[in-house]
């Protein structure tokens, strides 16, 4: 796996994801992903750290010219707690924990982002409108109700099989409601 080929392939994913999904300027945009999927692996087995440098570079190159925040999704070993702006956790009053993410602990991408982002922090949930998941991690719990399954043009980043999830509204009203 190459840079380029990686970074060329995330941010036409990401592009193409917040496109379908109409993310606008301050909302959040969630990435699970296993570099040890991308590199061919199996999920938790042979993290990469450069990789997840790769990953995290070319989303934030997508995301902060857009004013779109990013949360990080860790394994299981944090709970799947995520990492994120501390201006964008403080703002929307989440629960901030005491943890750094290890390589083995939280994930290759949620170190990336830990040392990427400008004042990170862990955080437990979260609720974004949007999201993308490389190598099946697992991010329907941190994405708003009603979740939209999206399928990207990009169905792999290396090795990984890619999913996305868009959200919408919930429809109420019964059978006498219009909806736009």
């Amino acid at each position: 796996m190459e840079k380029i080929q990686i970074q060329t392939q995330m941010t036409a994913l990401i592009e193409e994801v917040l496109t379908a999904a109409t993310l606008k300027s301050g909302q959040l945009f969630v990435l699970g992903c296993s570099t040890s999927e991308v590199t061919g692996g199996i999920i938790g087995k042979h993290s990469s750290k450069e990789v997840g440098e790769w990953i995290i570079e070319a989303v934030l190159a997508v995301l902060k010219p857009k004013g779109i925040f990013l949360a990080v999704q860790g394994c299981e070993h944090l709970n799947r707690a995520l990492v994120v702006e501390e201006e964008y956790a403080e703002a929307h009053e989440l629960s901030i924990v005491s943890v750094i993410p290890q390589l083995h602990a939280g994930g290759a991408c949620s170190v990336a982002a830990f040392e990427q982002f400008t004042h990170p922090v862990e955080v437990e949930h979260v609720i974004a409108k949007a999201g993308v998941d490389i190598g099946d991690t697992a991010i329907g719990m941190q994405v708003k109700h009603v979740q939209v399954p999206y399928r990207p043009q990009v169905k792999t980043i290396g090795a990984a099989h890619v999913t996305a999830l868009t959200s919408r509204p919930k429809y109420i009203g019964g059978p006498r409601a219009h909806y736009a």
